[in-house]
């Protein structure tokens, strides 16, 4: 079930790209990312209370606890990073980098987590690893071409890939022994409290008043996308190895341009269709 699980993952995880991007466009990125999370926080909690778990917190151990605080620290940096990459450039541009954490998080998952190392892996890894700088490639040039604006979004979506790798791990230590829905539930209350420490550090927080009903209406679609997707992926992360699941969760990046082309009109060339052909072969290698 834990494949299943991640596929769901991905698919909801896909979608929030596409509708954070358009909800965030005429909004500052680090308060639409705290809007956000305040409503995947309602909607985690709805689940937990809904399954009737939310008693089992006094069972959890000062360990889990800690990595699930550590993991939602670490969700908070990424997502951060994400969508002020996001805001800066085309969603075609971003998440390609953003993806890339998967190698970075199987080599966590190698080193830190003791999985297994095969030659089927090995080969994924490069695969994913030259279907995202094809990909990338292409994005460098369009923006050059298309985009005025600054090109740090691709220092934004570097650090994002980083810490949403580290987050993976952290994640599946931390719920080893917690029912995953109550430590996405927690977790992604440490995500808000950062969030809305960044926002009014920056002296953001009176933008509220400038969003307007469309904006309103697909960051509030966003974070329900993206409530479904952590609630997927940390029961597959629970379940599955990391190596795994987390790869799985990454072809979302396939959902994203589908809808990035359908919606917002962002094309690939054929050299970037051939880094997102390998990128997915990649993946379904390393469900054999």
């Amino acid at each position: 079930m834990w494949v299943i699980y991640a596929f769901c993952a991905a698919l909801f995880a896909g979608l929030t790209s596409i509708l954070a991007k358009i909800g965030i466009q005429n909004t500052d990125s680090n308060l639409a990312t705290a809007l956000r999370t305040g409503i995947v926080v309602i909607f985690a909690w709805i689940i937990v209370f809904a399954g009737n778990i939310q008693h089992t917190i006094y069972d959890i151990s000062f360990k889990s606890l800690l990595f699930l605080i550590l993991s939602g620290l670490t969700t908070g940096a990424s997502w951060i990073f994400y969508f002020r990459a996001l805001q800066l450039g085309n969603v075609n541009v971003v998440v390609p980098i953003d993806k890339s954490s998967t190698i970075i998080t199987i080599l966590f998952a190698i080193i830190v987590l003791g999985e297994s190392v095969t030659i089927l892996k090995i080969i994924s890894i490069a695969a994913i690893g030259i279907g995202t700088y094809m990909m990338i490639q292409k994005q460098k040039q369009n923006v050059e071409q298309s985009v005025s604006r600054s090109t740090n979004w691709i220092w934004y979506a570097g650090l994002s890939a980083f810490f949403a790798a580290i987050t993976a791990i952290l994640g599946k230590v931390g719920i080893e022994d917690v029912n995953s829905n109550l430590g996405t539930a927690i977790r992604t209350i440490v995500v808000l409290i950062m969030a809305w420490l960044i926002v009014f550090m920056t002296k953001k927080q009176h933008g509220i008043k400038q969003i307007d009903k469309k904006g309103w209406t697909f960051i509030t679609l966003s974070g329900i996308a993206t409530g479904l997707s952590w609630l997927f992926y940390f029961r597959a992360l629970q379940e599955g190895p990391a190596s795994i699941v987390v790869p799985i969760d990454k072809l979302s990046i396939l959902v994203t341009i589908i809808f990035a082309y359908i919606v917002l009109k962002e094309k690939l060339s054929i050299k970037a269709f051939v880094g997102l052909i390998l990128i997915i072969a990649g993946t379904l290698l390393l469900l054999i």
